[in-house]
């Protein structure tokens, strides 16, 4: 058997052996994405469903419930994302010092959030955050305020529930890649820096942040795919309110699919305004991290 055939032969098997896989992979994938955007092309309650072509795009500019949803989403990642990041950062940082203590306990504690369920932890805030709450209860206590705040009835309060509650939930997530990453950095760099009289400080900023800039970049670029998905929280917590306040593009597709005459060709088109984003900020930050 001449060598071509041979490889012919170990390339039928390679595929027969990923072909169920592939398969599936193709229906529960790959066809949805296809038959959503072929749906965003169409217009209609529930199977009634007409072709507009590119008036769902045309109706975007002309929804002022999807613009308040875009507001409030790109709000979450401009203020929320960079927050969690630094968070991290400086967490990671500390628990990877040799000098402290009971370093395991803390990383447990901080990474516990995230194994959490997602709509356990949210009911949680709701409850802790209410005008009687926990929150106000403890703040009124020890006197910081002089009456309860109402996180979730007034909309600046109530995004900033929502930030608390994403920043808890996921800051552990993304710290312990910048552990890991912490941990295989050779320690003579730092030895060396010590040797030389440089400050802690200024052997973060300049020898442990730039040699974590792919596990950043990483963590940046998943955060905020995650914020453009916004979903469980908001849903949890305020149902989007008050007047649409914290209502995100998520839960606005939601609203679009199961509520308030069902439109799922619009509801489509919506979605791909998060794929298109998502996809956008990421190329952009990739290019920012970028080495010259």
């Amino acid at each position: 058997m001449n060598q071509s055939k041979v490889r012919r032969l170990y390339d039928i098997n390679g595929w027969a052996f990923v072909a169920v896989a592939v398969s599936l992979i193709a229906i529960m994938t790959v066809y949805p994405i296809l038959k959503s955007l072929w749906l965003s092309f169409h217009s209609g309650r529930g199977v009634v469903m007409e072709f507009v072509g590119l008036g769902n795009i045309v109706r975007l500019f002309y929804d002022p419930v999807f613009k308040k949803a875009l507001f409030n989403t790109l709000g979450f990642l401009v203020i929320q994302v960079p927050i969690m990041i630094l968070l991290s950062l400086a967490i990671s940082s500390c628990l990877n010092s040799p000098k402290l203590k009971y370093k395991q306990l803390f990383r447990l504690a901080i990474f516990l959030p995230c194994v959490t369920s997602l709509v356990a932890y949210s009911i949680l805030f709701k409850s802790m955050f209410e005008l009687d709450g926990v929150i106000n209860s403890f703040l009124l206590l020890i006197n910081i305020i002089d009456k309860p705040i109402p996180w979730l009835a007034d909309p600046f309060w109530a995004k900033v529930t929502i930030i608390i509650a994403i920043t808890w939930r996921w800051t552990g997530y993304n710290m312990i890649f910048y552990l890991s990453a912490m941990q295989n950095i050779d320690k003579s760099i730092y030895e060396a820096a010590r040797i030389d009289g440089v400050s802690p400080i200024k052997q973060f900023f300049f020898i442990t942040v730039p040699l974590l800039k792919p596990v950043i970049l990483f963590t940046t670029v998943t955060s905020t795919i995650g914020t453009l998905q916004l979903f469980d929280e908001v849903m949890n917590i305020t149902n989007g309110g008050p007047a649409n306040s914290t209502l995100t593009l998520s839960l606005y597709i939601y609203n679009l699919s199961f509520k308030f005459m069902p439109n799922f060709g619009y509801a489509a088109t919506v979605s791909y305004v998060i794929v298109v984003f998502a996809a956008v900020l990421a190329l952009f930050q990739f290019k920012i991290a970028r080495d010259k």
